[in-house]
């Protein structure tokens, strides 16, 4: 068992396979469109929290992805992602949940 570990180890650092968690940037030469207008579908339960639509950029087009009603996460207010313009291209920030 110990050998095959081994080897498999090997195998992986030979392969040239990188599991780097690094995120890396991308920089977008194309303006985002405008946010969609979007009526909010009815609120599934009380205390539901709305996370909006937003432009995503895949395949080298920008895709809008639907917003939707979550749980709230105790103690958090969820910041909405944005596209931030930079010398480079637009960048976008995902959302995400903040402590209050």
């Amino acid at each position: 068992m110990k050998k095959f570990i081994i080897a498999a180890g090997i195998a992986i650092l030979l392969s040239g396979t990188s599991f780097d968690c690094t995120a890396r940037t991308i920089y977008v030469v194309k303006r985002p469109p405008a946010v969609k207008v979007m009526v909010k579908p009815k609120r599934p339960f009380a205390r539901a929290v709305w996370i909006p639509g937003y432009w995503a950029w895949r395949s080298k087009k920008f895709v809008w992805v639907s917003g939707f009603w979550t749980k709230p996460r105790p103690g958090h207010i969820w910041i909405p992602g944005h596209w931030v313009k930079k010398r480079q291209g637009w960048v976008w920030r995902a959302g995400h949940w903040k402590r209050i």
